[in-house]
């Protein structure tokens, strides 16, 4: 019985993508995230144009709205816009653009290349496009071609860092699969170090002075005390000429 339910829940979210891309598709829907609270449903949809998403005076979100908690079973939905900043670091964002482009007539090796500088500029560590398919044009056989730059995980764990979409365009020619793997900025892999850099990092970091950071303000270390000073006591000297008489006169 539980596995039936996880199985309905699995199918509903997926009728429900299919819903919000159909409808979103111009605004350049990616994804949602639906979050369940004790009072409301929150779906937060993924955009690249959140302005087509809400549409005039926000009435697109209010027939989105009752359109899903009517056909898809969702109690008491709250429907959130969330824009993607930066569409190019976007691997979904990129694949349907491609597509799109694709599917307008563009040839698909000046598609590539404009979308690998196009993630570049974004400033992304690695990235890479593979397209497979009809791409010799009607009659010929089908092949891949992968275009890449910069670094790119393809094994271990880690490749779950890489943000990777898939989409299928339907030229004239036949259907073309286009896959899309990219690494943000600032993503972290152990194998990826600059040893020299390290070691001079670690070099000039021993070389500092010792500082302490208290509540955002720096503290040096104290210099060392200067030692006490020792009076020393002036010695009495007896004047030139003079006896000393040491016990009793006779």
């Amino acid at each position: 019985m539980i596995e039936k339910h996880f199985v309905k829940q699995s199918i509903k979210k997926v009728q429900l993508h299919q819903y919000l891309k159909g409808e979103l598709g111009r605004a350049g829907f990616t994804g949602f995230e639906m979050v369940k609270t004790p009072l409301v449903t929150r779906i937060v949809v993924n955009v690249s144009r959140p302005g087509l998403a809400i549409g005039k005076g926000g009435q697109n979100i209010r027939t989105l709205t009752e359109t899903i908690a009517k056909n898809f079973g969702v109690e008491n939905p709250q429907l959130e816009i969330k824009e993607i900043t930066q569409p190019d670091l976007d691997a979904k964002s990129v694949a349907d653009k491609m597509k799109s482009m694709i599917e307008r007539g563009f040839a698909w090796r000046s598609v590539a290349f404009r979308t690998l500088q196009d993630i570049e500029r974004a400033g992304a560590v690695g990235m890479e496009v593979i397209l497979s398919g009809k791409l010799a044009g009607k009659g010929g056989r089908k092949k891949q071609v992968r275009f890449s730059k910069g670094y790119m995980k393809k094994v271990g764990d880690q490749v779950k860092r890489v943000d990777e979409a898939k989409v299928t365009t339907y030229p004239k020619v036949g259907a073309i699969g286009v896959t899309v793997r990219i690494i943000h900025p600032g993503t972290f892999f152990p194998d990826k170090i600059d040893v020299k850099q390290t070691f001079k990092d670690r070099k000039e970091l021993a070389n500092k002075p010792a500082e302490t950071a208290v509540t955002g303000t720096t503290v040096t270390a104290p210099e060392e005390a200067p030692a006490p000073k020792i009076e020393e006591k002036a010695a009495v000297v007896a004047p030139e000429n003079t006896e000393v008489k040491t016990g009793d006169s006779a």
